[in-house]
Parts: C-alpha cells; sequence; structure tokens
C-alpha cells in the first residue's frame, strides 16, 4: 500500500467510526437544571437520566435541588442555573419578565392539600375564620388555599396566613403552632404520621379543571433566545421519559423509589403520582395548540398579579412558546 492508499484508508475508517459511533457517546451539551424533589416534578427528569432519553439527545442534566420554587426562581434570574422545572411558581416569575415558559410536566390535580386540627376546634372551612394558617405564599399551596377558601364562602382577609418555607410552615402545624396548614405531597406524610387526629379538608382536585395548576420548566430569558436547539433537544428527551412513565408507571415508580426516593416508602410514591394529572406527549401537543395550556398559566398569573397587586404585567400568551415544544414532537 503506498501513502496516498493509506491515508484514504485510514481517513475512510476515521469517517465510518465516527458516523457509527452511538448518539450517546457523541459530546453533550450541559444544561445547569434546578428542580424540586417531588414526584410531580422531577418524575420524568429521573426516569430520563435513568433511561438514557436526555443523553441520546446530547443532553446532559447537571442537577441541582430546592425547596420551593421561589428559591430556583432566583437561581435562575442570578444566572447560576440555565433552566428550572417547578409548580405554580412557574405563572408567576415569568409574568414579571423573569424567565420564559416552555414545557409542562403535569396538572397538579391534588398535590395540594389543606390539612387541620380537630383537637384545637377546626372541623370546617367557617372554623378557619380568624386563625392562622401556615403555608409558603406564593407557591402552589398557595394558590390552591385561595381558592378553596374562596369556593367555601371564606375571604382570605377573613384568615391569617403565616408565610414560611414549607418545611417550617408543616412543623408550626406538628407543634400546634397553627390549626391548618396549606401544603403540597409529600409533606402530607409527616402530618398524617406525626399527627393521627389531623384530617385533610380539602385538596386541588375539587377545583379541577376550572382552577387547574400546572407544573413545568422555564428557562432563563438570554439562554432561551440563544438556545433554541438545546432545549428542543431537552423537550425531546423528557417526551420519551414521560411517554415510558405513563406506559409503565408501576415499573417507573418502583425505579424512583429505589434510585432516588428510598426513604419514601412505596405507598407514598403511589400517592404522589395519583396527585397528578400526566397527559402523553400527543395528547400534551393538542393542548398546547389549542390554547389550553396558555389558559391554565393564566388563570394563575392572574391569581399572583392580583394578590401581589401588580397591574403591569406579561400575559401568559407572551411568555409562554408552545410552538417549541409542538416543532419537537412529531
Amino acid at each position: 500500500m503506498n501513502r496516498r492508499e493509506f491515508l484514504t484508508t485510514t481517513a475512510g475508517v476515521a469517517l465510518s467510526a465516527t458516523l457509527a459511533a452511538p448518539a450517546i457517546a457523541q459530546a453533550k451539551t450541559k444544561v445547569r437544571a434546578g428542580y424540586l424533589h417531588t414526584v410531580a416534578v422531577d418524575g420524568q427528569i429521573w426516569t430520563g437520566i435513568d433511561r438514557g432519553s436526555f443523553a441520546k439527545q446530547g443532553i446532559d442534566l447537571e442537577l441541582r435541588q430546592f425547596n420551593t420554587g421561589l428559591e430556583i426562581f432566583q437561581a435562575l434570574v442570578g444566572g447560576s442555573l440555565d433552566v428550572l422545572a417547578t409548580g405554580a411558581v412557574l405563572s408567576n416569575f415569568p409574568a414579571r419578565g423573569q424567565g420564559k415558559v416552555f414545557l409542562i410536566n403535569d396538572v397538579e390535580v391534588a398535590t395540594a392539600q389543606l390539612w387541620v386540627r380537630g383537637d384545637q376546634g377546626i372541623k370546617t372551612f367557617a372554623d378557619l375564620k380568624g386563625k392562622r394558617i401556615a403555608t409558603t405564599t406564593g407557591t402552589t399551596a398557595h394558590v390552591f388555599l385561595d381558592t378553596a377558601l374562596r369556593a367555601n364562602n371564606v375571604k382570605p382577609s377573613e384568615v391569617e396566613l403565616l408565610n414560611q418555607a414549607m418545611p417550617a410552615a408543616v412543623t408550626s402545624f406538628i407543634s400546634g403552632a397553627v390549626p391548618a396548614v396549606a401544603l403540597w405531597v409529600p409533606f402530607n406524610v409527616s402530618v398524617r404520621t406525626k399527627v393521627p387526629g389531623a384530617v385533610k379538608l380539602a385538596d386541588a382536585s375539587a377545583y379541577y379543571p376550572q382552577a387547574a395548576i400546572v407544573g413545568g420548566w422555564a428557562a432563563r430569558n438570554d439562554y432561551f433566545d440563544g438556545n433554541k436547539e438545546t432545549l428542543s433537544k431537552l423537550i425531546k428527551g423528557w417526551a420519551e421519559a414521560n411517554d415510558y412513565f405513563i406506559a409503565n408507571s408501576g415499573e417507573a415508580l418502583k425505579a424512583l423509589q429505589k434510585n432516588h426516593y428510598s426513604q419514601t416508602p412505596m405507598s407514598d410514591i403511589e400517592e404522589s403520582f395519583k396527585a397528578q394529572k400526566m397527559f402523553t406527549s400527543q395528547e400534551w401537543k393538542k393542548l398546547y395548540a389549542d390554547g389550553t395550556v396558555t389558559k391554565w398559566l393564566q388563570q394563575v398569573t392572574d391569581f399572583f398579579m392580583t394578590n401581589a397587586n401588580v397591574k403591569d404585567f406579561t400575559p401568559a400568551a407572551k411568555y409562554f412558546d408552545p410552538s417549541l415544544y409542538t416543532s419537537a414532537i412529531g
């Protein structure tokens, strides 16, 4: 073999090896992502990571856990995150111009709950008038509580809200410092275990779909503008994980419990799963296209902006871009 033949053959072998290399072995794009450690938020994330759905798309999620959506958005706006996954707060900060929504995880049908202490005389919504209710304002629990109170003829102004981080709010309830707490799963497990006489007065399922609360993903404004291709790949990885989760929920939940929720009993994982409403990627595509998702986001935005007395804000139709998803999902 002469020199020319050798170089030609060598180049051909190298090219063939490159083309034959599996996608998962190619260089990946690192995406810094914040999330909440609840099944409704990170179920698809862990399923996609464990099954290689994101890696197949060339996405390497660098995850950072937070306790509340408020904290995640602060990190996003501060520049330490590229994207985030959270609950109802998804409808808050983007309406203030901080972040763009591009992907929805689920509808949090019953993840928000109101628990009361009968030993402090609370048995009905009417008994809550003049009483303190612990919660984390500006979150899924707060949105649900406002809806539940109004639906049961109690004005939000007739109760006293104790604003605390959720772990502290639950501790206040367990200790007896407050007679009621509006929380989200899985914090209900601690309440049920440590206060045997506690009663779940209501959960968000009573107000679905009129007061649907969606959770999902948002990107930092500049990241959204400059990384559409990366976000499209993230969506495709999420869609594969989401559809597997729905079609094989039993196996998916077992894997979640084993790999990421080892301290949580399987029964609690299953309860958390039942508290959310998931749709297949194709069903979501229709809900994106017909404006349903935009409507759901807007109704929660209206609550946040009214509660904060913000009159000049960005509507969901502008902070949520459904085209990224509808283009990515064939």
